[in-house]
């Protein structure tokens, strides 16, 4: 992939993510992270600094995974904590996840999160009445999320 290409059907990495929303945030001042395997000076190192900070990312113990490309589950948890931090709407009514044959394999700690994400709008199955919480969200799925998010939730 070029500096001049989209590649929609890639996926997006949890530093592009955090970089993603510090970005939407003005770029706030950001103590240090506090993950072994973010770098000072890289770039995505305040990004996931100020996420952490705010409460809004987590990682694997001492660990980020800035490279790791981001799950659908991941990505909805996420957005679901920066709403909260933000003072968002996070309540919804609906059968969120309900009814998705793969409802069950969505980790504990996103359960919510891609309840509230499916009610909103802003996830949607992927086929087969299925989710796929597990998988890799692609660029072009991220940008529909994230313009739903500026547009429903964030108004």
């Amino acid at each position: 992939m070029s500096d001049r290409e989209f590649a929609p059907g890639s996926t997006l990495t949890r530093a592009m993510v955090a970089q993603m929303l510090y970005s939407l945030e003005g770029k706030p001042a950001a103590g240090s992270a506090d993950f072994a395997d973010v770098a000072e000076g890289a770039w995505y190192a305040d990004a996931i600094s100020w996420a952490a900070g705010e409460g809004i990312v987590s990682g694997y113990g001492d660990t980020f995974g800035p490279n790791d490309p981001i799950t659908r589950e991941q990505l909805a948890a996420i957005l679901y904590r920066y709403a909260q931090n933000e003072g968002y709407k996070t309540s919804q009514s609906g059968k969120g996840t309900e009814g998705y044959l793969d409802a069950s394999s969505i980790s504990s700690y996103a359960v919510k999160a891609m309840d509230w994400a499916v009610n909103a709008g802003l996830l949607s199955g992927k086929g087969n009445n299925t989710l796929a919480p597990t998988a890799g969200a692609t660029r072009a799925e991220v940008a529909q999320i994230f313009m739903n998010f500026c547009k429903d939730i964030a108004k």
